[in-house]
């Protein structure tokens, strides 16, 4: 198990990456962590009662440059509880790239079932879910073609490995 700490400018959490499930989508986190891809990038979705997405955009909602996709781990048994952290993707099962998003809610629907893929969990927030709810509160409304996207940008400062 490896942590990180989240720097937001509503707070500090922490979470704890389960590299032993799921091995491919920590290592590309890691990744994103030590290039610096989430400083200074915003949770661009805030949908109360289900997620906060973020990881790929400036606070300018500029899409920022992505690694190539990974494999989707959602098969790791690893469920879609509150307070775990998932790979967000298109609906192409392996398209995951930088995108994460934190459960706010137990979200049953998003795991793996039968033939149908998941969305791969890969860590839990293991200390700030009191952060997680404020961001969860906040008022959105659309920019561009995104909607849930904060009014007041919630900047995601900086990552860092513990």
């Amino acid at each position: 198990m490896k942590n990180v700490l989240v720097k937001t400018n509503m707070g500090e959490f922490q979470i704890e990456l389960d590299d032993e499930k799921a091995p491919v989508t920590t290592d590309n986190f890691l990744k994103y962590i030590a290039s610096g891809h989430y400083n200074n990038s915003i949770f661009h979705r805030v949908i109360p009662g289900f997620m906060i997405q973020g990881g790929g955009f400036s606070s300018d909602m500029k899409e920022k440059k992505t690694l190539a996709p990974i494999e989707n781990e959602a098969k790791n048994g690893l469920g879609n509880l509150r307070g775990t952290l998932a790979m967000a993707r298109t609906n192409a099962p392996h398209s995951a790239t930088a995108q994460f998003f934190i459960n706010l809610v137990d979200n049953p629907f998003l795991n793996n079932a039968g033939a149908q893929w998941g969305y791969a969990v890969f860590g839990r927030v293991t200390n700030g879910l009191d952060v997680i709810d404020s961001i969860a509160k906040v008022k959105t409304g659309s920019h561009g073609h995104h909607d849930d996207v904060p009014l007041t940008p919630v900047i995601i400062e900086e990552i860092t490995l513990l």
